[in-house]
């Protein structure tokens, strides 16, 4: 059986752009995923790569219209210029990981929740009766939100060093082995790879 880890950043657009897309790929193959939350700015700094408001504004604008023709391709509403963007994303973080460990709900739909509140829904997700309202919409146990901080952060910042050691750069990023999928628009290439076709 073929094993995922999924790493992404809990204010990343392309990963919510990916919507349960790795969710059903995973159920096709009958494949285990492991949710790796990462501190995007931190592997930024770490590999190389520019918050997106330092970059080039043609660039900037560039990720604009991309992620606008993205979301329409996925059937997803988007808002380009979220009023809590930037935001502290490690809470959320911290409430996935205690997710993960505590299993009883619907982790892709959590993940999910977490990103379409920043991306679509105007939330903070920083804010704690935000975290808990994805938690309950996924079948967790709202407290989550409050338990386990200590251990949230330990295993967010073991998710960056494995995400810098495994060579990921961006979110969200799909790695079964050493084959590395990059992007939300790499989901189908994952599939043909677990298929083996690529």
């Amino acid at each position: 059986m073929a094993h995922i880890d999924y790493y992404f950043a809990t204010i990343s657009p392309s990963a919510y752009i990916a919507g349960t897309r790795l969710e059903q790929v995973v159920a096709k193959h009958g494949a285990s995923v492991t949710y790796k939350p990462v501190d995007i700015m931190g592997l930024f700094t770490n590999m190389g790569g520019q918050p997106p408001g330092q970059r080039h504004p043609s660039r900037q604008e560039m990720r604009l219209q991309e992620l606008r023709r993205q979301a329409k391709k996925a059937g997803l509403p988007i808002n380009l210029r979220p009023a809590h963007f930037p935001t502290n994303g490690a809470p959320a973080a911290y409430a996935i990981i205690a997710a993960q460990e505590a299993g009883g709900g619907d982790l892709g739909a959590l993940c999910h929740g977490v990103l379409r509140a920043c991306w679509a829904e105007e939330k903070d997700i920083a804010e704690d009766g935000v975290i808990r309202a994805c938690l309950d919409a996924a079948g967790f146990d709202p407290g989550l939100a409050d338990s386990g901080l200590l251990r949230g952060a330990e295993v967010y910042e073991r998710n960056l060093q494995d995400a810098i050691t495994a060579g990921v750069f961006g979110s969200p990023f799909y790695v079964v082995g050493d084959e590395k999928f990059w992007g939300q628009d790499r989901i189908e290439d994952l599939d043909l790879y677990l298929s083996g076709e690529l």
